[in-house]
């Protein structure tokens, strides 16, 4: 017997009904599909310096502020997290505090994994070529990680998180874990 449609299972980017998450070591790798994404764009001509109430960063850095954070995409371009948002109409919502500038949706397109512990430095030093200062706490970094383009932000002094794209979520994920284990 076939299921109706609206028996729809969802499913994170690794394929789970529930986050996939793991202790290696010191580590922590979490899947977050809780987070909504939404990208935002000041149109032509037009000057963008906040989105509800946060400020947005100049490149290179990221913003924190009342269950958002938002960080540097390109010029005039920024991303928007909204922390446990994910399954609301989060680009209408952002739409609504950034009226005048260009907004979409990005929750479905990306996959966000956090880093945690005291060893995540070593992690991190043996994934991305990036000098210390642009894995300092409040930084967002656009990279390369295993021949995959990430966004890295760096939250806090034990906590940092990696955006790629959801469609190599697997790989993604693999090279954390593969790393990780290596340390622990």
């Amino acid at each position: 017997m076939t299921k109706p449609v609206t028996d729809l299972i969802a499913q994170t980017a690794l394929g789970g009904t529930r986050p996939k998450t793991e202790t290696l070591g010191s580590m922590t790798l979490t899947e977050r599909p809780d987070i909504a994404l939404a990208s935002v764009a000041a149109r032509h001509g037009q000057s963008l310096t906040e989105v509800a109430g946060l400020p947005l960063p100049a490149p290179g850095a990221l913003t924190q502020g009342a269950g958002l954070t938002a960080f540097w995409a390109g010029q005039d371009q920024w991303l928007i997290e909204g922390e446990a948002r994910a399954e609301e109409d989060f680009a209408a919502w952002v739409k609504t505090q950034a009226p005048a500038a260009s907004v979409t949706e990005q929750t479905d397109g990306w996959v966000a994994f956090d880093i945690t512990g005291p060893e995540m430095d070593r992690l991190l030093e043996r994934l991305v070529n990036l000098p210390d200062s642009a894995k300092a706490t409040g930084q967002a970094t656009r990279t390369g990680l295993h021949h995959m383009s990430v966004f890295l932000l760096r939250l806090a002094d034990d906590h940092c998180r990696i955006w790629g794209m959801r469609s190599y979520a697997g790989s993604l994920w693999h090279a954390l874990h593969e790393v990780a284990s290596r340390l622990s």
